[in-house]
């Protein structure tokens, strides 16, 4: 089962439906054997090098007041602590380009692009880390066991940028327009952070139907 997980590293939701999406993996491994590729969706691709503060983009963006925004984070936090996925304080929204960027090369590589996005993730969700930040972006392929000195020429040099932009506009084309979308064998598309039983369900129907039994 071919898996293509579209999102964003700032993408709280993301972070959620991704490990909501392996817990229903493991619980369907009599079943399925995925293949799992991350593919790039910019929430904020217009977001300059300096971020802007958390609270002020995401009221403005949403229209919404801070005390909504306050009530959605607790609940990001509940369904994240669920899932086994800790959100910490983060004060400002960064741009990612570079992150997607770092993650194509990762997913060229025998293994790591999984790790890499865990490790991104944890960067920008629970410690409020930059994910353009050189260092942020060494540490993270570093913890993900990829080789250190490719992963510093890519982060240097600007390498796979195109490719990224090849991959967002083909995902657009599909009229993917918003983030966590879990396309399976490209025919079947399921979106947001759902909670694992709805990911379970939805991949014993489809191995069951793939393998023709009643």
């Amino acid at each position: 089962m071919n898996i293509d997980f579209v999102s964003d590293v700032a993408c709280p939701w993301c972070a959620v439906g991704l490990n909501a999406l392996e817990i229903a993996l493991a619980r369907v491994a009599e079943l399925v054997r995925p293949t799992v590729h991350f593919q790039p969706f910019e929430l904020n691709p217009s977001m300059a090098p300096e971020g802007e503060d958390a609270d002020e983009y995401l009221t403005r963006k949403y229209g919404i007041s801070a005390v909504q925004l306050q009530q959605n984070r607790q609940v990001l936090r509940e369904r994240g602590a669920s899932v086994g996925f800790i959100f910490g304080e983060r004060t400002r929204v960064w741009n990612t380009f570079d992150a997607h960027r770092l993650l194509y090369w990762a997913g060229l590589q025998p293994r790591g692009q999984r790790e890499l996005k865990h490790a991104l993730l944890l960067a920008y969700h629970t410690r409020g880390e930059n994910p353009a930040a050189p260092g942020v972006l060494q540490r993270a392929a570093e913890a993900a066991g990829l080789d250190a000195a490719a992963a510093a020429d890519v982060i240097g040099s600007g390498r796979f940028a195109d490719e990224v932009r090849e991959r967002e506009a083909h995902f657009h084309a599909l009229g993917i327009h918003s983030v966590p979308s879990i396309i399976i064998d490209d025919r079947h598309l399921i979106q947001g952070g759902q909670p694992p039983e709805v990911f379970e369900r939805a991949l014993r129907q489809l191995a069951t139907a793939a393998s023709g039994a009643p």
